[in-house]
């Protein structure tokens, strides 16, 4: 082999190893510089937040709020810092906030206001809103499983007499749906001093209405017996789809989530009186009426007697008995001609009590 082809090649070798070896350390070498560490801000003592968003009127609970170390130097008098009197939980437990709160906001004095405090009532109404008591028994009010917070129905139940024969109407109505409970008798809360929920038995409820719906609360206390009825905690959100697939809320094009959110949680928790059900005795019972008693006299159907409304009208042959002004229907079409002159005997006879 040539000696000068031998020398070139030996030569590229050196230069490449040399050029690797510097390569390296020069990669080696210009490492990224370490970032500097932010300087740690010293943490004080915890104070109460709010877990979640806390509008005006929310009644506090066990989950509203929690104890969170803060830093030392934005630590204010105001704040309800751990281990404080005034930060105990099981006494903040039931008060209502004043001013809304957004998710992770330190409580302050005097943006939540307890049962004691002046004003606390008219705190934990809505805009808008009035309240009202219901006065209730064991069986009306669910045994005592009514606590505030919780959403019922209201039922009135009542007798119509009219002003025909035979027993009266028996009818019990849903007259409003979806009613936030506020307190029961003086109780905000459903637990004791060592936060366990007690099932009490009261003897009033106070509710959050409308005012229009406080004015059919009044008459209706008046009218029969209200009872009350729990609701599930799914209803309001499938009530609140059927609202906004009828129509009925709308939200804004210009919204953001926020306040959709807010539009949609205000939706879901108002009362309504509307679509209200009923539910009369023929509807339980085969042997009472299914509308209210009427009385007809022969002159205002041209001398025809006509069976009272809801009891069904006889189909075969019948015999009409009058006596005065009141004609009964008696009907013939089973049984022997002896057993229609007992028929015939006993309408008469009862129609002499007149």
């Amino acid at each position: 082999m040539d000696v000068k082809k031998v020398a070139l090649l030996v030569g590229a070798l050196v230069i490449a190893v040399v050029t690797a070896f510097m390569a390296k350390n020069m990669f080696t070498g210009a490492g990224a510089e370490q970032a500097a560490a932010a300087p740690v801000v010293p943490l004080g003592p915890k104070v109460l937040v709010a877990r979640k968003a806390l509008p005006v009127g929310t009644i506090i609970d066990a989950e509203s709020l929690s104890f969170q170390a803060w830093p030392k130097e934005l630590i204010q008098d105001a704040y309800y810092t751990e281990g404080s009197p005034d930060a105990d939980m099981t006494k903040l437990i039931g008060t209502v906030v004043r001013n809304p709160i957004t998710a992770g906001q330190p409580l302050t004095h005097g943006v939540l206001v307890g049962p004691q405090d002046r004003g606390f009532l008219a705190a934990a109404l809505g805009p808008g809103m009035r309240a009202v008591t219901v006065p209730v028994s064991a069986s009306s009010g669910v045994a005592g499983f009514i606590f505030p917070g919780d959403h019922v129905d209201m039922v009135l139940t009542q007798e119509v007499r009219g002003g025909g024969d035979g027993p009266a109407l028996k009818v019990s109505e849903t007259i409003v749906r979806n009613i936030r409970v506020l307190a029961t008798d003086q109780r905000v809360d459903n637990k004791d001093e060592d936060g366990k929920v007690v099932v009490r038995t009261a003897s009033n409820v106070t509710v959050e209405v409308t005012p229009r719906i406080a004015e059919k609360i009044a008459v209706a206390q008046s009218v029969g017996t209200l009872t009350l009825t729990l609701r599930s905690l799914t209803d309001n959100a499938a009530e609140l789809d059927r609202a906004i697939a009828s129509g009925d809320v709308k939200v804004p094009a210009g919204a953001n989530a926020a306040q959709e959110r807010q539009l949609l949680s205000s939706a879901a928790n108002r009362p309504t009186d509307s679509n209200t059900t009923f539910v009369t005795g023929g509807d339980v019972s085969r042997f009472q009426r299914s509308s209210v008693p009427t009385r007809t006299s022969p002159t205002e159907t041209g001398g025809a007697a006509q069976a009272p409304v809801g009891v069904a009208a006889p189909t075969g042959p019948v015999v009409r008995v009058s006596r005065g002004g009141n004609v009964t229907i008696v009907p013939v079409t089973r049984g022997s001609t002896a057993d229609a002159g007992r028929r015939i005997s006993k309408a008469t006879s009862a129609m002499g009590a007149f």
